[in-house]
């Protein structure tokens, strides 16, 4: 997720920590040391779903965490919906405000207008990752290739000319960027794909500063694109 200063956090199985754009490392944020398997935020709020830690208080939920949030950029967190019950890997959430969830019970889209309140069911799909593109496209990276969806989750059709995609995200002019099967980054851009970079290995998060560079963790660390060069982050401080 990143942040109004140019860091971003990060979802580990021990709790989330905050990089900056020099490498300096800190957390985890709060003690809190549940494993987060989903993380994402609006302007004012973070989301996000897992399991709890030895040390997560009981009332967050077991063995999964459900959607909790947090309003003091993850100091503290409580229980929001679903809580002991779902896991949720893919967890989004829109310019607008609207998220976006798959469970580990079912692959329905839930859709959430409410701030992760009430979460009324969505399109079926096997989706690795969701994004929502500056225009409300939503897009899933699914097995079967990228599929958008132009009504809100209700129904999804393929993108047209889309690399297979397992990593999705939206960069800060709005454009989707992805990561491809085979360690590709794309971005979607006027309904052009184009390429600007290269992955080493599994790409285990993707994300996107405010000045429009991109972070991923890859095989390599932390890596920060921009200007489509990538600079591998020398980390100082505590590492999960």
């Amino acid at each position: 997720v990143g942040l109004a200063d140019d860091a971003v956090l990060l979802g580990t199985h021990n709790g989330l920590y905050k990089v900056t754009k020099t490498g300096i490392v800190t957390g985890p944020i709060g003690g809190n040391g549940f494993d987060a398997m989903g993380l994402t935020g609006t302007p004012d709020t973070l989301f996000a779903s897992g399991h709890p830690g030895p040390q997560t208080a009981t009332q967050l939920g077991a063995p999964n965490l459900g959607v909790i949030d947090s309003v003091d950029s993850g100091v503290t967190w409580r229980p929001v919906a679903f809580t002991g019950i779902e896991d949720f890997h893919v967890l989004t959430a829109a310019s607008d405000g609207t998220i976006y969830a798959i469970g580990s019970t079912s692959p329905a889209l839930r859709i959430s207008h409410d701030k992760g309140v009430t979460w009324p069911n969505g399109a079926t799909i096997p989706a690795a990752d969701i994004a929502v593109a500056a225009d409300n496209t939503l897009y899933a990276a699914t097995p079967e290739g990228v599929l958008q969806s132009k009504d809100s989750g209700a129904t999804f059709t393929t993108a047209p000319g889309a690399p297979l995609l397992y990593q999705v995200q939206v960069d800060s002019s709005g454009a989707l960027v992805g990561v491809s099967t085979d360690g590709i980054l794309w971005r979607l851009a006027t309904g052009v794909w184009t390429r600007f970079g290269t992955a080493t290995g599994t790409v285990q998060a993707l994300g996107a500063l405010r000045d429009g560079t991109i972070v991923l963790v890859d095989d390599r660390g932390v890596v920060q694109i921009r200007d489509d060069k990538a600079i591998v982050l020398k980390l100082s401080g505590p590492k999960s």
